[in-house]
């Protein structure tokens, strides 16, 4: 399960990294605008929450010792998709910056999570 959860924040970083890239290219590119960017940005945001819920299970449940800025990070990020999913109607004009921004921003809490130091 550790190792789910190691592998699993390398997805997440991966992905939402590679979904903001693509919404800040839909921004400027209209080619780069298609229904899936939206498909795969829900897909990159709903991969933040279950590998949050796997990291409380593996603190809970398997009582495995963890830095504790690497939970802050982890709820930082979970409630960083809240707040995103929650702007999305007052930035209507700018979402592809929003959601752009956010996806480079929760990669970077993932990689800041992945690389703490105690």
């Amino acid at each position: 399960m550790r190792n789910l959860h190691e592998v699993g924040g390398w997805i997440v970083i991966v992905s939402n990294g590679l979904v903001g890239l693509w919404a800040l290219a839909a921004h400027w590119f209209e080619q780069a605008r298609h229904p899936s960017l939206w498909v795969a940005t829900g897909g990159a945001q709903i991969l933040v929450l279950l590998q949050v819920m796997l990291g409380v299970y593996l603190f809970a449940a398997k009582d495995i010792e963890v830095e504790q800025f690497h939970m802050f990070y982890g709820f930082v990020t979970m409630i960083t998709v809240g707040l995103i999913y929650s702007y999305r109607h007052q930035l209507k004009g700018h979402l592809y910056l929003l959601y752009g921004g956010g996806g480079l921003f929760i990669m970077g809490l993932g990689l800041r999570s992945a690389f703490l130091q105690g």
